[in-house]
């Protein structure tokens, strides 16, 4: 077979994957409002006393009184035209509600991606070249803590520190304008990837590390090649497949922590949404986003899968030798 049908079967195949898994996902994602207790109609009368009737006209309202596979399959018929209800809290369209909260997400996300992306590649990179020295142990001293420290417990910390007692950034709200905005969001952003810095540090120590045992590296070396030339051209070229892989996935994966960080801040961005519509039973906006949040978690996991043999073409060269 040659390198271009097996790298369009690759791709069927990764599309394929997706389509199924989402498929399932939504199903799931559906069902919870069945598998909570009660009765769907009694949430949305907040607890407020409803005659027989009342409750009758909400089912037939909101289609309860249909048939569970009919409900699915008109929900997941509008999801696919962008349609995800209307919120029972807000009385607007899910997509409507989700819209206006997802810029400050999104940028939550972005600053947050570039500090994993700076600060993690470069701390591994420092510790894999100066392995054993101080600069290394207490590098990696900062990393043990950092991977052990919950997001809420560097938020507390963050926002105590240089929020109250030193004044230097806000602690609450989102803020308005471009350079307002970014003021607001640093502290919520090192607090989202603390944890994450860490773990794409340890990462990228090892990577480089495995890579500076190669007998090339050491070959190359031995020739009188500039040690600044093989750290580029051999050791992080190489390196880049795992940190890559595992830098993407720890992004995607920041959607379900951003809950924690919004909260603590007080920013009204997706992440708060769903602690909110899941206290208010807000069934609609909690299906909407778990969805959101997995959908983008497995074309993140595809795209990457897709794209490391581009930059390791010894995964292109291992899959066409099978």
């Amino acid at each position: 077979m040659s390198r271009a049908a097996t790298r369009a079967l690759r791709i069927l195949r990764r599309l394929s994957g997706m389509a199924a898994t989402l498929l399932v996902t939504s199903f799931l994602v559906f069902s919870s409002l069945y598998l909570a207790p009660g009765d769907p109609a009694s949430f949305l009368v907040r607890g407020r006393s409803a005659s027989p009737q009342e409750l009758a006209e909400i089912r037939r309202q909101y289609g309860f009184d249909e048939p569970f596979l009919v409900r699915f399959g008109q929900w997941l018929e509008g999801v696919l035209h962008g349609d995800f209800g209307r919120s029972y809290l807000f009385h607007q369209d899910v997509s409507s509600v989700i819209g206006s909260r997802l810029p400050a997400t999104l940028l939550l996300v972005g600053v947050s991606a570039l500090m994993i992306a700076v600060v993690g590649v470069a701390a591994g990179m420092v510790g894999a070249l100066r392995r054993g020295t101080r600069t290394d142990g207490t590098l990696m001293l900062l990393v043990t803590v950092g991977a052990a420290a919950p997001a809420f417990v560097a938020a507390l910390l963050l926002r105590s520190v240089f929020g109250v007692r030193l004044g230097w950034f806000p602690t609450i709200g989102n803020g308005s304008g471009v350079l307002d905005r970014l003021h607001h969001v640093v502290l919520p952003a090192i607090a989202l990837s603390v944890t994450f810095m860490a773990l794409v540090a340890r990462v990228t120590r090892s990577a480089m590390l495995d890579e500076l045992r190669r007998e090339h590296v050491e070959v190359a070396l031995s020739r009188g090649t500039p040690r600044r030339t093989v750290i580029r051209r051999h050791v992080l070229r190489n390196a880049l497949g795992p940190i890559v892989t595992v830098s993407a996935l720890l992004v995607s994966g920041m959607l379900v922590s951003t809950a924690i960080v919004e909260t603590a801040f007080g920013m009204s961005g997706v992440g708060s949404l769903l602690v909110q519509s899941v206290n208010q039973l807000d069934f609609q906006v909690v299906q909407a986003i778990v969805l959101l949040v997995v959908a983008a978690f497995v074309v993140v996991n595809a795209l990457v899968d897709l794209v490391h043999p581009l930059i390791d073409p010894r995964v292109a060269a291992a899959g066409g030798a099978r």
